[in-house]
């Protein structure tokens, strides 16, 4: 018998984690709100959604000694990461994947966001980050903005993100976590739980974004996370933490 799928009130569905179609479920969820995701996140996040990705390249930029020449920007979603990155980078070249074609196909729709000058520097294609299809040692920097939560073997996508790495090279993975102080946590989860899927109804879905508070609570907290870049064979992880913990900026070197 299938496994049944979950659903939020309004009979949208959400991807159930140990699921044996989770990855399945977790694309389709994706490609559903591909059109409506940059949109949603700024409102969903009162905009801070455009401070956290500039904040998280400052803060690779503190760790770099020379400017990347080649990038891999993973679940890149509808490209903002990426094409913050190749602004950035003015020189760097770029592969962006997503597993969800819907979201490489929106971000490769999205090029007018960079001058016609630096648009070839940007490759789309589809790709599982627990399986990339890139040779060893191929990029100076591996990003990720929101991604790392939604892996089912956490360890196993970092490690993938090493191995296509150079020596020396840098993984960056933004994601959103248990804010630090303990007084915050109840006023983010009331609004993260609760508000969110609300918000999601309104746009037509309430199931994916009742899916993001469910991540949460199955993603390890930021020292999890710290020692699942150390198994995968980084070196020095740390975390920058933004808007009082709720997003972190990880940082690790593949050594």
């Amino acid at each position: 018998m299938a496994e049944a799928v979950p659903l939020a009130s309004d009979g949208s569905p959400h991807p159930a984690r140990g699921s044996a179609h989770f990855d399945r479920e977790v694309r389709a969820m994706f490609s559903r709100i591909a059109g409506q995701y940059t949109f949603f996140d700024h409102v969903a996040t009162f905009g801070q959604d455009l401070v956290w990705r500039p904040r998280a390249l400052w803060e690779l930029d503190r760790s770099l000694s020379e400017p990347p020449r080649r990038i891999l920007d993973l679940g890149c979603g509808p490209g903002d990461l990426t094409y913050l990155l190749a602004r950035h980078y003015p020189t760097a070249s770029l592969v962006a994947s997503d597993f969800t074609r819907a979201m490489v196909v929106r971000a490769e729709g999205t090029r007018q966001r960079l001058p016609a000058s630096g648009r070839d520097r940007i490759g789309f294609g589809v790709a599982d980050v627990t399986r990339l299809p890139f040779r060893s040692g191929s990029f100076d920097v591996v990003s990720s903005a929101f991604l790392i939560r939604n892996l089912p073997q956490l360890v196993v996508g970092l490690g993938e993100m090493r191995r296509v790495l150079r020596r020396g090279g840098w993984c960056l993975a933004l994601e959103i976590t248990e804010p630090a102080p303990a007084w915050f946590r109840p006023l983010f989860h009331a609004y993260f739980d609760r508000v969110m899927p609300k918000l999601g109804a309104l746009f037509g879905t309430e199931g994916p974004y009742r899916y993001l508070s469910e991540s949460l609570r199955s993603f390890p907290p930021r020292h999890g996370v710290l020692e699942a870049f150390e198994q995968a064979g980084f070196e020095v992880p740390r975390a920058s933490l933004q808007s009082a913990g709720s997003v972190t900026t990880f940082l690790a070197r593949a050594p």
